[in-house]
């Protein structure tokens, strides 16, 4: 057998393995959530009940899909002014500088900082100081955690503009300088047509990490079983119950549980498949 042979049936079991994985992933999810499927049916999306009483059990997961939207879109709009203009900085007004090395460094160690630090970071800096401001009695809330989030998806978003900022052929902005065209009309004219669908992909993975981040969101969101009023509003997200939760749960409670990491395995698919989408449109 020649090497060819060998990379290409090494490169089919490494592609079959991964499918096998995220199928065995799907199914353990799916048989883990019949039970609380079953007794609660499709109601279950729409219930705000979560009540683990004994003999009186309810479960919903309304609650936790409302906590992790509010939580991810606002750390999404915090995140896409910030990402875009330190991507342009990095990657066209101070472009093969120093200066652009010296922050683009910085973005890639920021993306690698675990994020139970992010959480330490928003538990003891950023919550206190929402309380001095008096924007919140506890500091707890979606706004502190939203805002953490932000700062955690901020590098992601930027790393990942930068590189399709950068991508855009010099022939092009060259050819708009040379017919007098200014720095922002060449940004507005040029890169950003052309760079269009990996920014965009770029707040599109951001918003997944959002979506899917536990610890961080775990020690700031409050972890009130409630649907959040407001900004400084306390609740709970689909991932922080369960981390909460799922340690000591049993029965009809962890069926439960399990159905919810099943709605966030599925909303999570279905924002990437809509990303996708989206951009083979804009390509």
């Amino acid at each position: 057998m020649n090497s060819d042979k060998i990379l290409k049936y090494t490169l089919f079991t490494a592609s079959l393995l991964i499918l096998l994985i995220s199928g065995a992933m799907v199914f353990s999810l799916i048989r883990g959530s019949m039970t609380s499927f079953h007794t609660f049916g499709w109601k279950f999306l729409i219930s705000t009940q979560w009540d683990p009483t004994q003999g009186k059990e309810q479960y919903g997961a309304l609650l936790f899909i409302a906590g992790t939207l509010f939580t991810s879109v606002l750390a999404l709009i915090i995140a896409i002014p910030m990402a875009f203009s330190t991507s342009l900085f990095i990657g066209e007004y101070f472009r093969n500088t120093r200066m652009a090395s010296v922050v683009s460094t910085l973005v890639d160690l920021l993306a690698g900082i675990p994020s139970i630090i992010y959480g330490l970071w928003g538990f003891y800096i950023l919550r206190p100081f929402i309380v001095s401001i008096g924007l919140s009695p506890q500091g707890y809330g979606i706004f502190t955690s939203g805002l953490i989030l932000a700062i955690m998806i901020i590098p992601y978003a930027t790393s990942l503009s930068n590189t399709t900022i950068m991508m855009v052929p010099n022939e092009l902005k060259e050819a708009a300088y040379s017919l007098g065209a200014t720095r922002l009309e060449v940004i507005w004219n040029v890169i950003l047509p052309n760079a269009r669908s990996g920014i965009t992909a770029s707040y599109i993975l951001a918003f997944g990490r959002a979506l899917g981040e536990t610890l961080a969101v775990t020690m700031l969101i409050g972890n009130a079983n409630i649907i959040p009023t407001g900004l400084f509003s306390t609740g709970n997200s689909m991932a922080s119950v369960i981390a909460n939760q799922f340690g000591e749960a049993s029965g009809l409670q962890l069926s439960s549980l399990i159905e919810i990491g099943l709605l966030l395995f599925v909303i999570t698919t279905i924002i990437n498949a809509v990303g996708k989408f989206i951009i083979k449109k804009m390509a």
